[in-house]
């Protein structure tokens, strides 16, 4: 990446940094208190009478769960309403006449949207550290993991917002697909819980590997094979980076 790729990389992500920071109290704060409540909640009051699940405290189990439901869900909607308040707000043909690639662009929005869900996860992670004793397996699965989760659902806003025509259409996406994968992803629960049948149905959710690698560098096991969850993260990054692009690069959804 050439020095005026750099510049204008560096531009997109700054600006899209400040922005998600300079309504903190909007944007990270809410998840603090939510993913609190979820540790009162299931862990001290439904964990105590759960006891033990894979070896571990109920509270040590789920906590990588809620630490990736964080990710996953502010990584998303950083990048879907910033995009699609740029087409509203017609800034975006400012940014695709500007003499830099368009992955360039791409870049730089998904950078703000892996920005905002690592600081995220930082901060629930620490909150976590009031409830649970947590330790690491493997530091850089976990690295890995809750990179490669954040980048893929900030593409993922991206494409949602390149196809929306409202801010209503902002919500559904999360609403209707990403709430139900991260709940049915195994955050509260095993898979080895589930009959045959469903543990095959739980192999279609891609959330499933991200939370159970991400365990896994937490905990020390996981329900899946890590080479097979890892290769299929990758694979939907390499994929909806290609979407995200072709969508761009065409202009789709852009100059409606």
């Amino acid at each position: 990446m050439n020095s005026l790729y750099w510049i204008a990389f560096k531009s997109i992500l700054i600006k899209e940094i400040n922005r998600f920071t300079r309504i903190w109290v909007q944007t990270l704060v809410p998840p603090a208190i939510t993913m609190t409540l979820y540790f009162l909640i299931f862990g001290n009051l439904v964990g105590s009478r759960i006891g033990e699940m894979g070896g571990v405290s109920y509270m040590e189990f789920i906590a990588p769960g809620l630490i990736m439901m964080s990710v996953i869900t502010n990584s998303y909607s950083n990048v879907a309403s910033s995009f699609y308040s740029a087409k509203f707000q017609g800034n975006i043909e400012e940014i695709m006449v500007a003499p830099v690639p368009h992955y360039v662009m791409i870049a730089g929005y998904v950078g703000g949207g892996v920005a905002r869900g690592l600081c995220v996860g930082l901060i629930v992670t620490l909150v976590a550290m009031f409830f649970v004793n947590l330790s690491l397996h493997h530091v850089g699965l976990v690295i890995m993991t809750v990179f490669l989760t954040s980048v893929l659902f900030a593409l993922g806003g991206l494409i949602n917002a390149v196809f929306a025509k409202s801010f209503d259409d902002i919500s559904i996406i999360p609403t209707f697909i990403l709430t139900p994968l991260t709940y049915l992803g195994g955050v509260f629960y095993s898979l080895s819980l589930l009959p045959e049948f469903w543990q095959g149905v739980s192999g279609l959710n891609p959330v499933v590997y991200m939370i159970n690698v991400f365990r896994y560098g937490f905990l020390g096991f996981a329900d899946i094979s890590i080479p097979l969850s890892i290769a299929i993260m990758v694979g939907f990054c390499a994929t909806l980076w290609f979407v995200a692009y072709y969508l761009i690069s065409r202009g789709i959804g852009l100059r409606s």
